[in-house]
């Protein structure tokens, strides 16, 4: 059976907002989507249909409802588990707790995830590409162009504003995520975290240090109140170390040396402990 079949359960509190439509891409083509499709929510969430992806990357899912709740089971190639379920704020990996920024959730009978965590948990690439509003999941290990662009903006839409410097900034750091970590990397084929801050600022004229102390102490004004583009700093071990991009809503983007460029949460049990401050540099 589907889960599209089934009926009943509750949807969590994070819900679509208005023009809020994406597409998902695997490799060089996109995923259909026969019934429920992806949107991105309030909090700027991409959220998925569980199964029509999963089929496409070639893995199984097993689900079960249990007390308004669907318990989803997906299993795959290289012996990879993993286990979630609706309302619940953490995963299993191979039977390992996972914490999860956004849950998954159950709605008009479709289980949703946030596609981040089908990437993260399955260890795909992930490009996302902002002017067409496609996510593309590069499970083949290559960067992908888009498969679909989206019609010219209609007249009415002609006079907006042109995009301000941060967001290019941070459209610029997004779309450069899944790059491998490189120590002292600074190109993009591997990168160190301020090697990736120093790249992406480069690209629009901005000369930052090199290194993230010297980011931290001679770099921007300190700020408190975060904007886009703005630099966070944060300490792994007993000094500044580690510098990553802002984004909004408590997001920034960052070179890891677990999983190379990735957006993480500020607020989240890892990084919100390490968070030492902010500095303006636009």
């Amino acid at each position: 059976m589907s889960a599209s079949a089934v009926h009943g359960g509750t949807a969590s509190a994070s819900t679509p907002s208005a023009d809020q439509s994406v597409k998902i891409q695997l490799n060089d083509q996109l995923i259909p989507f026969p019934e429920a499709q992806p949107y991105i929510d309030d909090k700027g969430q991409t959220f998925v249909p569980i199964r029509p992806v999963l089929e496409s990357l070639g893995y199984q899912m097993d689900w079960e409802m249990e007390n308004g709740q669907v318990e989803v089971t997906v299993k795959g190639d290289k012996q990879k588990t993993v286990e979630l379920t609706t309302g619940v704020s953490e995963a299993k990996l191979n039977g390992k707790a996972v914490p999860l920024t956004s849950g998954a959730l159950f709605r008009d009978g479709t289980v949703f995830v946030p596609v981040r965590f089908i990437s993260e948990s399955l260890g795909i690439m992930m490009q996302w590409d902002n002017d067409n509003r496609i996510a593309i999941l590069c499970q083949d290990g290559q960067y992908h162009a888009p498969a679909w662009y989206a019609p010219p903006v209609v007249q009415a839409l002609a006079a907006a504003p042109a995009p301000s410097v941060a967001d290019r900034i941070t459209d610029t750091a997004q779309n450069m995520l899944g790059i491998r970590y490189v120590w002292g990397g600074t190109t993009p084929s591997g990168f160190d975290c301020s090697g990736f801050v120093n790249y992406v600022f480069d690209q629009f004229g901005v000369d930052l240090p090199r290194t993230s102390r010297d980011m931290f102490h001679n770099s921007g004004q300190p700020v408190t109140e975060l904007k886009k583009g703005d630099l966070v700093f944060l300490n792994i071990g007993r000094v500044t170390t580690h510098v990553g991009i802002y984004l909004g809503n408590d997001q920034f983007v960052s070179a890891t040396t677990s999983r190379g460029t990735q957006i993480d949460s500020l607020t989240s049990s890892y990084w919100g402990p390490k968070y030492v401050g902010a500095k303006r540099i636009l």
